[in-house]
């Protein structure tokens, strides 16, 4: 019964907040007061003044929009912590009252801080601003759309410093928004675009992120003492962030439940009031655990952090505080066999410091689990007796706090989130190469036709416009002159499928016949030059950390033999991986001759369309599921890495003739090309210059961030070497 009655009183307070709210008159958009406007109103007139192209007037209006909105939040912060202990002398004798007297304590405890709350936001915004805003207007906010407005605005009044810094900001947390991926690279290109432009306005929000990526970096170079000083930052800010979001689910103005049982009195109006509070604190678990751009939480988000911080405490040999962080964790997950061995380690480790084997759990994380399991329990209360629907953001919810009529469905459902999130992990493909998509696309007229997103995988890309019609149909030329059949597979003329026609050409041959005066010499530069274009794409697009070398270079034309396509059902090249030997039926890859396993980056680039079938696709670790598919066309450059997160085949040629030329890049030096080499070099001899990027190890070899999982069998690998034997193309 005194649950019930605390959950009804602690909701007055809201209730109290939202009744003032809605008897104050509206207030216009631009107030002449000084108090904050609603931040809705002018959104609304900035993108009206967009749509009338009308820029300084959007820019103003949309600019003030976005500054308004981030002051109200502040506002409501403050009014948040001033007004945390007010009423807190009445509170103090809660526990001397008893019926009618101890409700009229309650009661008089809850309104001194609502008024409190009030007259603070009161002092900042104005009655219409203190309003709760629509779902269309949290979610344009939500989605960073203001900055979309404000990046085409900015461009229009030719203020692309300015424009440069809103679409990075939209795109940061729309990362699958090719155009927006597209206009910044022309922005990075356009005079009087600084790299400076290029930060995110709304940075402070997501500090907790950047925490967490520089604590994985630390991890993978085994910097431990790093690592450690990034997981702090990365709980405590996760922490603050967490109490930021519940600040304004306290103050800010919520809409009253609809009405929907007319006989319901102020209790239950209250009750429904003070759940939703209650839930609404809750999901910033989820809201703050979310990665801008993403859909879905980090599931475990703080115990996750936990799990990582004792580990790198205990590798940095900080026993004591490893101690600490896992009886932290323990508060999470209090049976938990891995955790309770971790701390006999420690314990054992520490024989003989009875106070550090003795230190208990961070006082932070004791006050967050107790705070979160007692607001869990008037939320499962108001599922069960009142109806109140309930989506529980955290997995380590222990049982007990369910009510016992609502544990079977309550496992029912656990269990099959606990599936659901086993079956992502045995699909999931983590790639170790140390490449990461993302990067810059330097060169001009080239544009991100397929991302990661888009290829429903990892470390892949098409970019589109890399050559011209002409420079395709030259390229072509030279094969149809220069390419002999069976290059690279000891003149087999049909090394992977009986139904095509192989041909191949490579750099130094090429040049060794424009020599001899059979092919043109510049259409020999041209198929060097085109593939140093790749390189200077890729290497900047995959953020490689290292030099980028040519492993081999293959002008390949694949044509359909006439009369041997009828009920054909191969491929013309199977399903592979570039740099492994990939098995199929367990899933797993063996780095071991005869794979090329020196090579890390593989690409395509094609040359023409005027043929049936060639699609390159790629495939699950089964070699069956494709995941993706890519239509070869003049200047499509198709990038991915050479790991068996990417295995890939290609649809047969059933008409025609398909030319591309594939590409292999290694970060080992001493796998390089040595024939591409050799054809610089007789260039030079002839005192002619060749287009070549530059190519200087980093002075600073820092290891890329690696995962924890392997995504190769190791156990078979043998040392790498470099295998001279048949060709694996494209």
């Amino acid at each position: 019964m005194a649950l019930r009655v605390a959950a009804v009183y602690v909701a007055l307070s809201l209730a109290l907040l939202s009744a003032l709210g809605s008897l104050c008159g509206a207030s216009a958009p631009g107030s002449l007061s000084g108090l904050l406007p609603p931040y809705d109103a002018l959104y609304y007139l900035g993108v009206r003044a967009y749509f009338k192209e009308e820029w300084e007037r959007a820019a103003e209006h949309i600019e003030k929009s976005i500054s308004t909105r981030q002051a109200l939040h502040r506002t409501r912060r403050k009014c948040h912590d001033e007004c945390s202990t007010t009423g807190n002398e009445l509170a103090s004798g809660l526990g001397t009252e008893k019926g009618r007297s101890w409700d009229l304590l309650v009661l008089d405890w809850i309104q001194q801080r609502a008024e409190c709350i009030k007259f603070c936001l009161g002092q900042s915004v104005t009655p219409a601003g203190q309003l709760p805003v629509s779902t269309d207007i949290e979610y344009e906010f939500g989605t960073r759309n203001p900055y979309n407005f404000l990046q085409v605005t900015y461009y229009n009044l030719g203020k692309l410093q300015k424009a440069a810094t809103a679409a990075h900001t939209f795109f940061v947390a729309n990362p699958s928004h090719l155009e927006m991926r597209n206009n910044i690279e022309k922005y990075r290109r356009m005079s009087g675009v600084t790299g400076d432009a290029f930060n995110d306005r709304e940075r402070e929000l997501e500090k907790h992120w950047e925490f967490y990526d520089a604590a994985i970096l630390a991890e993978s170079t085994s910097d431990w003492t790093r690592a450690v000083e990034r997981w702090k930052e990365c709980v405590n800010e996760t922490l603050k962030q967490t109490d930021d979001c519940r600040a304004q689910c306290v103050v800010a103005s919520q809409r009253f439940p609809e009405e929907t049982d007319s006989t319901e009195g102020v209790y239950e109006k209250a009750a429904a009031l003070s759940l939703s509070l209650l839930s609404c604190k809750q999901m910033c678990v989820s809201l703050v655990s979310t990665r801008p751009g993403r859909i879905s939480p980090q599931e475990d988000f703080i115990p996750l952090q936990l799990e990582h911080l004792h580990i790198a405490q205990y590798k940095a040999g900080d026993l004591k505080g490893a101690v600490k962080t896992l009886r932290s964790l323990l508060l999470f997950y209090p049976t938990d066999s891995d955790s309770l061995s971790n701390l006999q380690l420690y314990s054992e480790s520490l024989e003989g410091d009875a106070e550090a084997q003795d230190t208990g759990p961070s006082q932070e994380i004791a006050s967050y689990v107790s705070r979160a399991l007692a607001e869990k329990k008037l939320l499962y209360f108001g599922v069960e007796n009142l109806d109140f629907k309930f989506i529980d953001p955290d997995l380590w919810t222990p049982e007990d706090i369910v009510p016992e009529a609502l544990r079977e469905s309550w496992r029912a459902e656990r269990e099959l989130l606990n599936e659901k999130l086993k079956e992502g992990e045995k699909l999931l493909e983590v790639d170790e190469s140390g490449f990461y998509a993302g990067g810059p696309v330097p060169l001009v007229g080239v544009t991100i036709t397929m991302d990661d997103l888009a290829l429903n995988g990892t470390n892949r890309v098409v970019l589109d416009g890399v050559l011209s019609q002409s420079e395709c149909d030259a390229v072509v030329q030279l094969a149809s002159v220069a390419a002999s059949v069976g290059d690279g597979y000891k003149g087999r003329r049909s090394p992977h499928t009986p139904h095509e026609k192989f041909e191949g050409l490579t750099v130094l041959r090429a040049l060794k016949l424009g020599q001899d005066g059979i092919v043109n010499q510049s259409d020999a530069r041209l198929l060097h030059e085109i593939g140093e274009r790749a390189r200077t794409l890729l290497h900047s697009y995959f953020r490689s950390h290292a030099a980028l070398y040519f492993a081999y270079t293959h002008l390949v034309c694949r044509s359909a033999i006439p009369g041997h396509q009828d009920g054909r059902l191969d491929l013309s090249h199977p399903v592979h991986v570039d740099n492994c030997i990939l098995e199929p039926e367990t899933r797993q890859c063996w780095r071991e001759a005869p794979a090329f396993t020196h090579r890390d980056l593989s690409a395509i680039l094609y040359l023409n369309e005027d043929f049936e079938g060639g699609e390159l696709f790629f495939t699950d670790r089964d070699a069956k599921t494709v995941t993706a598919r890519v239509k070869p066309s003049c200047g499509r450059l198709v990038g991915f890495t050479s790991g068996p997160v990417n295995p890939h085949g290609v649809t047969a040629v059933t008409a025609g003739r398909r030319c591309a030329l594939a590409l292999w890049f290694t970060t080992e030096k001493h796998h390089r090309d040595m024939e591409r080499e050799q054809a610089e070099a007789m260039w030079a001899a002839d005192g002619q210059s060749v287009v070549k990027e530059d190519q200087e190890d980093p002075d600073n070899t820092l290891a890329p961030a690696r995962s924890g999982r392997s995504q190769t069998s190791k156990g078979r690998s043998k040392e790498r070497e470099r295998v001279t034997s048949g060709r694996d193309e494209l």
